[in-house]
């Protein structure tokens, strides 16, 4: 029997944190990790680790891993009250850095994305089919059933990579949020209907959006307008998802990221958004934001009351992204250009190529809060109008 992750470990076993420090392999399998390790190989105590690309959100006290405080403290961040997945049960908290190990002698990087050459297209090509093969096998056995504990939802836009993860759960039901109109429930809709899927659609009204708002903005510690645009609709989906019994919501997370889904990365040397000038280079800027967007992603569904499955963020899928040549990323103005034909065949012809809005602006979200912003005075002639709005509408610190 498998080794199951321990009350203090997060998304995966201690031996294999363990195997993964002795050997220096930054994605040893899974979907990240993060938690304390009792037990680290060639140490002297127990430590904080966090995955490569910080799939998991870890925290401890400032005070204790360092932060920007000059005080001295003897407190270690594995102390019991000291760290926690939940930033909100801290007093200070502090972000663990993404690959790392803390201990009461500081943080240590020791994990680091492989960088190499890219493989050859048709084995680069091969190697994500067979990875993504692999990751949504196993999508359908999570689910528990219908009616049972454990069961399954998809968070679900239309697009190819909720559109993959959707066939991975074919019996899950998908949902997806929006305003009135907006591109992301109509997409979600033809999608659906040509997947012929069960989908719920979550109508976002005003109300609904500052009371997310606020929800977001409590348990993420974010209060700009970006991160709360793109996280608030995720959270409405899932709350809802979680009312119908649902918890856990498997979501398409990570693919533009790893697969070259963002417009910068078509032609980086004239584009001002990224410093690199080639087509990898500028995937591997967009791979370094995960970290951040995941913890935000992730602390946003927890609140809702689900627990997120993320599978085309599964280290195989991860290694096999990384080793993808250019060509394979954006040409020709296609995007995701591997990622669509490891698609074909698991999804309808129409959501392969369906092009995808940011979800901010898919939804609807951003364009309301800039309404909403106007509306109490908040003009676009101001410098950040919408996020003198939101700290003007948020509690204080």
């Amino acid at each position: 029997m498998a080794e199951l992750p321990s009350a203090d470990l997060r998304g995966t076993s201690p031996d294999r944190v363990r195997d993964a420090l002795r050997d220096g392999d930054p994605l040893p399998g899974g979907r990240g990790f993060a938690g304390r390790l009792a037990d680290p190989p060639d140490r002297d105590g127990p430590v904080l680790v966090r995955d490569v690309l910080g799939r998991q959100p870890l925290f401890a006290e400032r005070e204790a891993i360092g932060g920007d405080s000059a005080a001295a403290t003897d407190r270690a961040p594995t102390d019991p009250d000291a760290w926690s997945f939940d930033r909100a049960a801290l007093d200070d908290p502090e972000r663990v850095p993404a690959g790392s190990v803390a201990s009461a002698s500081g943080v240590d990087r020791v994990w680091t994305l492989p960088v190499g050459p890219p493989a050859e297209p048709e084995a680069a090509q091969a190697a994500v089919d067979a990875a993504v093969d692999d990751a949504l096998g196993g999508l359908a056995d999570e689910s528990g059933g219908p009616d049972g504990p454990g069961r399954l939802a998809v968070a679900f836009s239309g697009g190819v990579d909720s559109g993959l993860v959707a066939a991975g759960a074919p019996d899950a039901p998908c949902y997806v949020a929006g305003f009135e109109g907006c591109h992301d429930v109509a997409a979600a809709r033809e999608a659906a209907a040509a997947m012929d899927r069960e989908l719920r659609v979550v109508e976002i009204t005003h109300e609904e959006l500052l009371r997310a708002v606020r929800a977001v903005a409590g348990v993420t510690g974010r209060r700009n307008p970006m991160d709360l645009a793109i996280a608030v609709p995720l959270y409405l989906a899932a709350e809802a998802a979680a009312a119908d019994g649902v918890d856990r919501l498997a979501v398409g997370q990570g693919a533009d990221e790893l697969f070259g889904g963002y417009s910068k990365v078509v032609e980086p040397a004239t584009d001002d958004r990224v410093d690199a000038d080639t087509v990898r280079g500028a995937r591997t800027e967009t791979v370094r934001t995960l970290p951040a967007q995941l913890e935000r992603d992730v602390l946003a569904l927890r609140a809702a009351g689900v627990e997120p499955v993320a599978p085309l963020l599964d280290d195989r899928v991860v290694s096999a992204a990384l080793a993808l040549p250019g060509e394979l990323l954006a040409s020709d103005g296609e995007r995701k250009v591997a990622l669509r034909r490891a698609a074909a065949g698991r999804v309808p012809e129409s959501v392969r190529t369906a092009d995808k809005k940011a979800v901010q602006y898919g939804t609807y979200v951003s364009r309301e809060l800039d309404r909403l912003a106007r509306r109490a005075g908040f003009k676009r002639r101001m410098d950040d109008h919408v996020g003198r709005y939101l700290e003007d509408l948020l509690p204080g610190d």
